[in-house]
C-alpha cells in the first residue's frame, strides 16, 4: 500500500512539471446545445371501483299484540258433610303369662385343673469353626503412558519489506510525458525460527490396587436339639351339686285397654272449579314498510400522479482550441 500511494505522489509530480513549464492552449470557448434528461410530475386519469349507498324499501315482519277472549279455570271455597271414622278406648279383663322364680337342685361337671409331666424339644446353641473366604485388598505395580510437554523449533514463513534504490521507469501518458519513481518497496519472503510447545508419550508407574482371595478361620453359631422335662397344665372333669333360679310360667288376671271404632259427621271445607270469561295478551304477526341502505358497486374516474421521461435544451460552455494557420472562425 505504502508502495502504491509513493507511485502515484512520483506521477503527480511528473505531471505538475510537464504543465508548468508548457504552452497554453490556443482557443475560444462556445456554446453548444445539448439535452438533459428530467422528470416531470403529471396527473393520469384511471378508474376506480368504489360502493354507493342506495335505499331500498323492504317489509320486515312485527309483532302486534292484540286483546282476546280465554276462559280461566278458578278455584271456588265450598262445605261438605262427611263421615270419619273415631276410636273409643274402654278396659276389658284378660289373662296373662307371668314367669315366676324357684330354686332347683342339680349336678353340674366342673373343670379342675392339674399338672402333668411332658417332654419337650428345645434347640441348644454350638460353636464350630469353619474356613471362610475373604478379599485383602494388594497393590500392584502398573505402567501408564502419560503426555509430558517439550518444546521444537520450526520455521515459519513471513513477508518482509525490502526497498529498491534508484529511478524506476512507469510508463508514458497521451502526450509523450514519462512517469519515474525513486526508492520503490518490494516484498521479500524469509523463513523465521519460532519454537512450539508439543506432547510427547512416555510410561510412568503407578500402584493399583486390587482384590486377593484369602481363607480364615471363624466361629459359626449352630443349634442342637435337646429334650428337657416340663409340667403341662390340664383339665380333670368332676361333679358338683348347685342351686340354680328357674322361672315357671303361671297366668294372671290383668285389665287391657282396647279400642272400638265408631262414626261421626264433620262438615269439611272443599275447593269447586268454576270458569270465568277473562281477556288475554296474544301476540300476531304484521308487516311494516322500512327503508333499508344497500351498498351497490360503481366505477369512478380518479387522478393519480405519476413521473414522466422528458428531454430539456441546456446550453453548455465548451473550450474549441484553434486550428493551426487558419485563423479565428
Amino acid at each position: 500500500m505504502r508502495s502504491l500511494s509513493l507511485l502515484l505522489l512520483g506521477a503527480s509530480c511528473a505531471l505538475v512539471i510537464s504543465f508548468a513549464f508548457a504552452h497554453p492552449p490556443e482557443g475560444v470557448w462556445k456554446k453548444k446545445l445539448s439535452w438533459k434528461e428530467d422528470w416531470v410530475q403529471v396527473w393520469k386519469t384511471i378508474k376506480k371501483e368504489a360502493w354507493e349507498t342506495k335505499w331500498k324499501k323492504v317489509s320486515v315482519p312485527i309483532w302486534k299484540e292484540v286483546k282476546v277472549p280465554v276462559w280461566k279455570e278458578e278455584k271456588v271455597p265450598d262445605w261438605k258433610i262427611v263421615k270419619k271414622p273415631k276410636l273409643e278406648e274402654r278396659e276389658v279383663p284378660a289373662w296373662k303369662e307371668v314367669k315366676v322364680a324357684e330354686w332347683k337342685k342339680i349336678t353340674k361337671p366342673i373343670w379342675v385343673p392339674t399338672k402333668v409331666a411332658v417332654w419337650k424339644e428345645i434347640q441348644v446353641p454350638v460353636w464350630k469353626e469353619v474356613q471362610v473366604p475373604f478379599w485383602k485388598e494388594i497393590q500392584v505395580p502398573v505402567w501408564k503412558e502419560v503426555q509430558v510437554a517439550d518444546w521444537k523449533q520450526m520455521f515459519e514463513p513471513q513477508w518482509v519489506k525490502m526497498g529498491i534504490p534508484g529511478e524506476k521507469f512507469l510508463g508514458k501518458d497521451h502526450e509523450g510525458w514519462e512517469y519515474t519513481s525513486h526508492d520503490l518497496w518490494r516484498k521479500k519472503l524469509v523463513w523465521k525460527p519460532v519454537w512450539k510447545k508439543v506432547w510427547r508419550t512416555e510410561k510412568k508407574q503407578e500402584w493399583k490396587t486390587e482384590k486377593k482371595e484369602e481363607w480364615r478361620t471363624e466361629k459359626k453359631q449352630e443349634w442342637k436339639t435337646e429334650k428337657v422335662q416340663e409340667w403341662k397344665q390340664d383339665k380333670k372333669l368332676e361333679w358338683k351339686d348347685e342351686w340354680i333360679q328357674v322361672w315357671k310360667t303361671v297366668k294372671k288376671q290383668i285389665w287391657i285397654k282396647e279400642k272400638r271404632e265408631t262414626w261421626i259427621e264433620e262438615k269439611v271445607q272443599i275447593w269447586r272449579t268454576e270458569k270465568r270469561q277473562v281477556w288475554a295478551t296474544e301476540k300476531r304477526q304484521a308487516w311494516k314498510d322500512e327503508w333499508q341502505s344497500v351498498n351497490v358497486p360503481v366505477v369512478k374516474e380518479v387522478k393519480v400522479q405519476e413521473w414522466k421521461k422528458v428531454w430539456k435544451p441546456v446550453w453548455e460552455k465548451v473550450w474549441v482550441p484553434a486550428p493551426h494557420g487558419h485563423g479565428w472562425d
